[in-house]
């Protein structure tokens, strides 16, 4: 006798979504030496979004609401790397989340901290 088996199938359906937004405080050297960065401030940002080209938009945002550099934007991969002194990158962050998910209906996580 057979016994039913049931089957999920999961596929990955890109939405309007904003699935990290996170600020590194004082990153350590170490990491900073690995990226390859020339950091200016003391705080990093990180960015990622779908679609992917919603990078640019985000990127645009966060060098419009304040003293921020983009450090990196991958469109590709919807990621974005901004630098700068740490309220500069909070509030840009927080105005990319904002922005996004207030005017543009992005479903938009949580800003995270380390």
């Amino acid at each position: 006798m057979r016994s039913h088996q049931e089957r999920v199938i999961q596929e990955y359906v890109p939405g309007k979504e904003v699935s990290l937004i996170h600020l590194i405080a004082n990153p350590g050297i170490e990491v900073v030496k690995a990226l390859n960065y020339r950091l200016e401030g003391n705080a990093i940002g990180l960015i990622t979004i779908s679609p992917s080209e919603a990078a640019i938009i985000a990127a645009d945002l966060a060098t419009k609401s304040g003293s921020v550099s983009v450090e990196q934007i991958d469109e590709g991969n919807g990621s974005v790397v901004i630098k700068g002194d740490m309220s500069s990158v909070e509030y840009a962050l927080e105005q990319v989340r904002e922005t996004l998910g207030g005017v543009m209906n992005f479903a938009v996580c949580p800003l995270t901290r380390t």
